[in-house]
């Protein structure tokens, strides 16, 4: 099979490496609007398989004639380009899958598409990192054993593996990003109904091997399909992992208005924004560097097997690798995505349309495969 890649930052570069280490795949293309980016990963790289290209993502001319060339397209591009991929890819006729990116409601816009992806023969998964990604595909493998499922309760941090004050946290992904999780209200489902809660709230331990005390707490987002997929659920929650004292940190921050955007005062005549000076602030405090960071995850899903009341839990602990000097959270999110792109290629899923993870990648299959390349995910 031949696969595009689009963007060559981190996340794309570390889904090549895959692709390319890949026997099913025979080439990748790797896109970025600045061709000297994707010729840099190529040259690093250092394989037959893979060839630079320079593509604009937002010219829709330039995107098909380089998406056609593949059977597969990885969209590692920033989310708001989710769903001009997606059109693309139903108008070439190439499957795709994405990242994710539930701000705006640009998965609902993917997801929005299919009834045309079914005309058009093609796959696309949006959703395909690790929360959301590995936690809907490992919720879907837990529900596929239930006769009826009630609960799923959804737990995952990237963490420093050796943590520093002030807030004992590094950032694997946009600081930006982490702001909106902890200031947005969470979604939930409790007693069969769907509500809105502060985020930062209901604070729990919660302990992994090799660890001290953690503690989880709610954050946006991370619920994603699941309550759509899963519409009778009794419970669903998504809780962030940090190290203890984390949350009370935050929340301080958070009541302070430190960390809205909407907010501004007036310091010496001029209107300022305290979240972007805070952002400065932060930046070199929660550099990750060469630090080593973890990616920690729980999924419980709960309900009925005949007749009897019965939970299926899944956990993982996956670290930086340190020989290629890929974060933790690069390898979970890239090979997710690797392994959900070759699946769609090779035949293993052969659905037509749109389709959340829970509802289309094999779990099994996937754990097989995320073995295979030094994630494991342990059935407890």
């Amino acid at each position: 099979m031949k696969v595009g890649v689009l963007g060559s930052g981190l996340m794309g570069k570390e889904t090549a490496r895959d692709l390319v280490s890949s026997e099913g795949v025979t080439a990748v293309g790797l896109a970025d609007i600045e061709l000297s980016r994707a010729q840099s990963v190529v040259d690093q790289l250092n394989s037959s398989k893979l060839t630079a290209y320079q593509v604009d993502a937002s010219n829709t001319e330039e995107l098909a004639n380089y998406m056609k060339q593949f059977d597969v397209i990885v969209n590692a591009l920033f989310y708001s380009f989710n769903e001009i991929v997606a059109k693309t890819a139903i108008e070439v006729g190439v499957h795709s899958v994405d990242l994710g990116g539930h701000i705006g409601h640009m998965t609902d816009k993917v997801l929005a598409l299919k009834e045309q992806a079914e005309a058009a023969n093609v796959t696309l998964i949006p959703d395909l990192g690790v929360a959301p990604g590995m936690i809907n595909i490992l919720s879907g493998y837990g529900a596929s054993k239930l006769d009826e499922v009630k609960s799923i309760k959804l737990y995952v941090g990237g963490i420093p593996l050796r943590p520093d004050p002030p807030i004992e946290y590094n950032h694997v992904f946009s600081m930006e990003g982490v702001f909106d999780h902890y200031t947005d209200p969470s979604f939930i489902v409790r007693n069969g109904v769907g509500q809105e809660i502060p985020s930062l709230s209901e604070i729990e331990e919660i302990h992994f091997a090799k660890f001290g005390p953690l503690e989880a707490f709610h954050t946006s987002g991370g619920t994603s399909t699941l309550s759509i997929s899963y519409p009778e659920l009794e419970t669903l929650e998504y809780k962030t992992i940090r190290y203890k004292g984390h949350a009370e940190k935050f929340q301080l921050l958070v009541d302070l208005n430190l960390t809205r955007s909407d907010y501004e005062v007036e310091v010496k005549g001029e209107k300022i924004n305290p979240r972007e000076v805070l952002l400065k602030v932060l930046e070199p405090i929660v550099e990750l560097g060469d630090k080593d960071d973890v990616v920690l995850l729980k999924v419980l899903v709960s309900g009925d097997k005949d007749g009897v009341e019965t939970t299926y839990e899944y956990e993982m602990s996956t670290y930086k690798d340190r020989e290629n000097n890929v974060t933790a959270m690069a390898r979970a999110t890239a090979n997710t995505i690797s392994i959900a792109a070759q699946m769609i290629g090779n035949g293993t899923i052969t659905k037509r349309g749109v389709y959340p993870p829970e509802q289309v990648v094999p779990g099994k299959e996937y754990i097989e495969e995320i073995a295979k390349r030094g994630v494991n995910i342990e059935e407890v």
